[in-house]
């Protein structure tokens, strides 16, 4: 008689990311494990993580969960080198909770982190975009971490960031942004800031 697999939990996949991953960040971008269904597990706006309903509240546990954590087609899922299960993401599976900034000008490099403890600096590779809520108008910015996950930029973070902005063209426009790693990242048309 075969020996059906049991349906993956958070316990197994800790488990099993635990296994993979000892020699440094597991590679998820390699794994492509069969769909084992959702799991009852999610990510608020604000970067909680919460499983069947209740907060995780070890933070190894999250930082564990999201080292394990891929984004296919849109759809997000944590991966192991044997089951693959969907969760679900309010809006960005990271924030980005502080930076520090090192050079001026168009010299400058941002180095974000996240409440997971991964630092990226801001460039051609991990771009800062910012969109605009439809109704509002309010900006939320954000930054590419890894592999098409990116973290959403804290309010007291972008304010800092304003702080350190300068006015460049960008595609035939003059736009407010932000220089880092070589790269121009606009955010405000400088229109609206005249204004």
């Amino acid at each position: 008689m075969a020996h059906k697999p049991q349906p993956a939990t958070a316990d197994t996949l800790a488990a099993a990311a635990k296994a993979a991953g000892r020699k440094g960040p597991p590679p998820v971008h390699l794994w492509n494990p069969p769909f084992c269904g959702d799991l009852d597990m999610r990510i608020a706006r604000d970067g909680t993580w919460f499983y069947l309903g209740s907060p995780i509240g070890r933070h190894a546990l999250v930082k564990l969960f999201s080292g394990i954590l891929k984004l296919e087609d849109g759809k997000y899922f944590l991966v192991t080198p044997v089951e693959k299960v969907g969760i679900t993401v309010e809006d960005a599976p990271f924030v980005a909770v502080d930076f520090s900034v090192t050079g001026k000008g168009q010299d400058q490099a941002i180095t974000f982190v996240t409440h997971v403890e991964d630092e990226v600096t801001a460039g051609p590779d991990h771009p800062i975009r910012v969109e605009r809520d439809a109704a509002t108008g309010e900006p939320s910015p954000y930054v590419m971490v890894r592999r098409g996950l990116e973290a959403r930029i804290d309010r007291k973070s972008f304010y800092r960031l304003i702080e350190i902005g300068d006015h460049a063209l960008h595609e035939g426009a003059r736009w407010f942004g932000l220089w880092s790693g070589g790269a121009f990242f606009p955010l405000i048309p400088s229109a609206e800031l005249d204004g």
